[in-house]
C-alpha cells in the first residue's frame, strides 16, 4: 500500500466513523496537531528563549561584524553554552510540510475522486474541487471536456476474459496510462487507448483479456466515468461523448482560501503578541510585521495558481484554529510556569534575609 493510497484508506475509516470526508479532515488535522504539541511547546520555548538572549546575539553580531567566520564561532559557543539550537523552531513546519504534500496528492488523486470527490461539507460543495475547476457530472455516460484537459485512470479495473470469467485488478501507474488518440475536440466523441502493460497481469493472463472496465477521470473539472475498453491487439480502446465546459468560479472554494488567509493572520499575531519583546532589534520587529502583512497575501496568490483542493484548504483553516490556541494555551503554561520560577526565587531571598537577621 503506497503512502496516498493508505491516506485516503485512513480517511475513509474516520469518514465511516463519523458519517462525512469533511469531518474525517478535520479529525486527521486534530490527529497530527495532537501529535505534534510536544515540538510546538519545544519551538515557543525556542522563540522566548531567543528573544531573551537577542541582546547577546547582537552584541557578538556587532563585535565580530568585520570576521563573519569568528562571528559564527562565537556564536555557535554561544548557543552550546545556553543549550540553544536555532532551529529548533523551525521543526514543526518541516515536519508539517510533507504532511501537506501527502494530503494535497491524496485528495487531487483519482482515488479519492472515486470514493468522496462528490462529497459536500458545510458551505463546501465538493472536497476536491479546486477554485477554477468545474464541477461535471460524474457516470451519466459523456465527459466533460475542454481543450487541453488531461486524462487519468482510477487504481483499479475490472478485466473480462475470453473465458468468461472476470477479475479485478490493480492499474499501473494510472497517472499515466491512458492516452487520447488524436485531437480532443469537446463537444466531439474522443478515443482513448490504455496498453496492456498498464494491467497488472501476468504475460500469460494478459492476452486472454477481452475487455476490461475502467474509470476515467478528466484531471482538470475531476469528473469520473466508468467505460468499457475493447480489447484491439495489445491495446483496450473505448470511446465515449464529451460535452464542451467551461471554467468558472467556485466562490465556496474562494471562502475557503479567504478563512485560511484571515486564520493565518490571527495566528501570526497572537504569535507575535505572545512574544513582543523590549529586546528585540527594531529592524527585526519590522521583518516579522512585513512579514504578516505580505505572507498571507502571497500564499493567496499561490493558490490562485495552483489549485489546492477544497479538502486541503479545510485542513489548512482547521491547522491555524489549532494553532491559535494552541499558542495561546502553552504561552498561558509557560507564564504559570515563570511565576512559580520567580515565586521560588523569591521566597528564598526572602529566607536567606532572615537568615542573615538571626545571625
Amino acid at each position: 500500500m503506497d503512502f496516498i493510497t493508505g491516506t485516503i484508506w485512513f480517511l475513509t475509516k474516520l469518514a465511516n466513523l463519523v458519517g462525512n470526508y469533511g469531518l474525517a479532515i478535520i479529525i486527521l488535522t486534530i490527529i497530527v496537531r495532537g501529535g505534534m504539541w510536544h515540538l510546538n511547546v519545544q519551538q515557543q520555548r525556542s522563540m522566548k528563549m531567543m528573544q531573551s538572549l537577542q541582546p547577546k546575539i547582537k552584541a557578538i553580531q556587532d563585535r565580530y561584524q568585520k570576521d563573519p567566520q569568528r562571528m559564527q564561532q562565537k556564536l555557535m559557543e554561544f548557543y552550546k553554552e545556553h543549550k540553544f539550537n536555532p532551529m529548533g523552531g523551525c521543526l514543526p513546519l518541516l515536519i508539517q510540510m510533507p504532511i501537506f504534500i501527502l494530503l494535497y496528492s491524496a485528495l487531487i488523486s483519482p482515488q479519492f475522486i472515486q470514493v468522496a470527490g462528490d462529497q459536500q461539507f458545510l458551505f463546501v460543495k465538493s472536497l476536491a474541487t479546486t477554485m477554477r475547476a468545474t464541477a461535471g457530472i460524474s457516470e451519466n455516460g459523456v465527459i466533460g471536456a475542454s481543450t487541453g484537459d488531461r486524462f487519468i485512470l482510477g487504481n483499479n479495473a475490472v478485466v473480462y476474459f475470453k473465458d468468461g470469467t472476470n477479475t479485478k485488478v490493480k492499474v499501473k501507474d494510472p497517472a499515466k496510462a491512458v492516452e487520447t488518440v488524436g485531437e480532443l475536440k469537446p463537444g466531439e466523441d474522443v478515443d482513448l487507448s490504455v496498453s496492456l502493460d498498464h494491467i497488472d497481469l501476468k504475460y500469460s493472463e494478459l492476452d486472454k483479456i477481452e475487455k476490461a472496465e475502467l474509470t476515467v477521470t478528466n484531471s482538470n473539472i475531476r469528473e469520473n466515468e466508468t467505460l468499457t475498453f475493447d480489447r484491439k491487439e495489445g491495446e483496450l480502446v473505448a470511446t465515449v461523448p464529451t460535452v464542451p465546459v467551461n471554467k468558472t468560479w467556485h466562490w465556496d472554494v474562494l471562502l475557503l482560501i479567504a478563512l485560511f488567509a484571515i486564520t493565518m493572520v490571527i495566528s501570526q499575531r497572537v504569535m507575535m503578541a505572545m512574544n513582543k519583546n523590549d529586546n528585540m532589534d527594531p529592524t527585526q520587529q519590522a521583518l516579522q510585521k512585513s512579514m504578516g502583512t505580505f505572507m498571507p497575501l502571497m500564499i493567496i496568490g499561490t493558490f490562485v495558481v495552483i489549485p489546492i483542493p477544497a479538502g486541503v484548504l479545510l485542513y489548512l483553516v482547521t491547522s491555524n484554529l489549532i494553532q491559535i490556541l494552541q499558542t495561546v494555551i502553552i504561552n498561558k503554561q509557560m507564564e504559570r510556569e515563570d511565576e512559580l520560577k520567580k515565586a521560588a526565587v523569591d521566597d528564598s531571598e526572602l529566607k536567606n534575609a532572615k537568615d542573615a537577621n538571626n545571625k
